[in-house]
């Protein structure tokens, strides 16, 4: 890795076969980011897309860089090329260029939902 260490935000999901790969990337490279979770917090799908005039994710920003709607191996692809991390022999602990499972899928479906003991019903 370089001599300064990059400032990363990732706007990911919380159960996403892409946004693991983010995170895998980030592990791979030993960096530190500051995670903004777009399904825990509508807020920061609301930041997410202002900053990127887009809704898709994941989204990275690397010193003040936006890399929208992106995948862990594009992302490591990019810091490689300005010189941000080295490439390594190691490899990633997950898919870094995978579209989520259908169990990912089911789980952010849950997520989104509130449990049916919170929903009102109007006659």
């Amino acid at each position: 890795m370089s001599e300064s260490t990059p400032k990363i935000t990732a706007y990911l999901k919380t159960f996403c076969g892409w946004s693991e790969g983010v995170r895998a990337v980030m592990r791979k490279h030993d960096l530190a980011f500051e995670e903004k979770d777009i399904i825990k917090n509508p807020a920061f799908r609301w930041e997410m897309e202002t900053k990127t005039g887009q809704p898709l994710s994941p989204c990275v920003e690397i010193n003040g860089h936006m890399l929208a709607d992106i995948s862990g191996a594009e992302v490591e692809e990019w810091m490689i090329a300005q010189g941000l991390v080295t490439p390594v022999e190691k490899e990633a602990d997950a898919p870094t260029n995978s579209a989520c499972s259908d169990e990912q899928h089911a789980a952010m479906a849950r997520a989104q939902l509130p449990p049916v003991s919170k929903i009102k019903f109007f006659s």
